[in-house]
């Protein structure tokens, strides 16, 4: 549309109506249907123009289709002046039929097959487990988190306030709603259940690497990793890992203490891990939720004895 405009004005020297004239009728002559991929605004300039050269699309029959991080409600949101883009947001609403993702019981980039990426692992499973400590393992590792943040130019670090405690998250994407922890930032400090729940109720998809073997006498890493499966596992979290090993390999203990509590609470743990990593699971809906530096209502008990 910019470069629809530029030229306009450069070759033709036109200006106010004529000039949206001009590229209304240019934009249609190739077509009436038109397809905006990644739709956003970000100035008033851009949200003044979008709505005169929607409207009169939309008028002479046009079939806008586009994707968005925002739903339309959303759109320009916090912009100045924004009263004046409203009457266009309503029109999105009243002449475009919304679909929302966030409602979707798929996450289609995490559950695509991509063979020539090698998504997919000897069991059929979707690759969301690496094995291994290797550099290639971790680059694949590494690839799937720039895949999903989508190059991640946006990552960066966050707080997530906690019943005036602190969740400290060392690489996030806001707009994907994407975090990417090591297992010493999980699970090598006091943490609860309510510091794993804030973490599941805010990202769709998290990321852990560097997830070692589990010996008996690290008791407090194996119930901190109990925990934080079940969080995740209770709002559908889609849950990538690098470790060192398969998920039935990461926690065994001698004769003696086979029977300790924790063996018996981390078969559970063992087989959420495996489902997790199911295309069943994957394409289960989030059950969490937006909520940037608010503090968790409430702090749910997940036992990890049951």
């Amino acid at each position: 549309m910019h470069k629809s405009i530029h030229t306009a004005k450069t070759t033709h020297s036109l200006q106010g109506n004529d000039l949206i004239n001009h590229v209304i009728q240019t934009t249609l002559s190739h077509g009436k249907i038109i397809c905006f991929d990644e739709f956003q605004v970000t100035d008033i300039a851009d949200a003044l123009l979008l709505k005169r050269l929607f409207t009169a699309l939309l008028q002479r029959g046009a079939v806008i289709v586009a994707t968005s991080n925002r739903p339309p409600c959303d759109l320009y949101k916090g912009g100045l002046q924004r009263d004046l883009f409203l009457p266009f947001i309503d029109l999105l609403e009243e002449e475009c039929h919304v679909v929302s993702m966030w409602e979707s019981d798929m996450d289609y980039r995490l559950v695509q097959k991509d063979e020539e990426n090698d998504s997919y692992d000897d069991s059929g499973k979707q690759r969301v487990y690496f094995v291994g400590n290797d550099g290639a393992t971790k680059r694949r590792f590494d690839k799937l988190f720039h895949v999903l943040t989508k190059g991640g130019s946006d990552i960066h670090s966050m707080v997530l306030a906690v019943q005036g405690r602190e969740v400290f998250v060392p690489k996030a994407s806001e707009e994907y709603n994407i975090a990417r922890f090591s297992f010493g930032d999980l699970c090598a400090r006091a943490a609860g259940a309510a510091d794993y729940l804030a973490i599941g109720e805010r990202f769709h998809t998290v990321f852990i690497e560097d997830v070692p073997k589990l010996q008996y006498h690290e008791v407090n890493l194996v119930r901190r990793w109990i925990t934080l499966i079940d969080a995740l596992y209770e709002n559908h979290v889609k849950l990538v890992i690098q470790a060192e090993t398969k998920p039935e390999e990461m926690f065994r203990v001698d004769l003696e203490n086979e029977h300790c509590d924790e063996v018996f609470a981390f078969d559970r743990t063992r087989s959420r891990m495996e489902e997790m990593r199911s295309e069943k699971y994957l394409r289960k809906k989030w059950t969490g939720h937006l909520q940037l530096r608010d503090d968790v209502d409430r702090a749910r008990q997940i036992d990890y004895m049951q």
